[in-house]
């Protein structure tokens, strides 16, 4: 039951990564996509944070946690509030046509949430000490 939560995690990233916002930049032009993804995102990582606290609370629950999991859910809480907290500045660097700021601030949303997949990806083989 306490890998449900990761296993949301990877399932939203990859969805909104993979499918949506390529979908969305190959079908709408780009004003529209643009609209649209600026509505999507704050949601995405919002969506994530809370299945990070979920997954938190589920190992807080379970009696054989590790040190991972905690950090692995810790991690999938943060780094999306942290990438949420930078929209606001990446499309006003956009809007600028800042993009040298726009590169730095998209680049740090893109790692920071390819770590947090990664992490929540690699949770089921991580060793089960505690």
């Amino acid at each position: 039951m306490s890998l449900y939560f990761p296993g949301m995690i990877v399932g939203v990233i990859l969805l909104q990564t993979t499918i949506f916002a390529p979908t969305l930049f190959n079908t709408l032009n780009e004003k529209s996509a643009g609209k649209l993804i600026r509505a999507l995102f704050p949601k995405f990582f919002l969506v994530i944070s809370v299945l990070g606290a979920c997954a938190f609370l589920a190992f807080l629950q379970s009696d054989e946690a590790t040190i991972w999991q905690y950090g692995t859910s810790a991690m999938s809480i943060i780094c999306p509030l942290i990438c949420r907290s930078l929209i606001p500045r990446t499309n006003r660097a956009r809007d600028e046509g800042d993009e040298i700021t726009f590169d730095r601030l998209h680049r740090i949303s893109v790692v920071l949430t390819v770590v947090v997949l990664l992490a929540n990806l690699a949770l089921p083989l991580l060793p089960l000490a505690k």
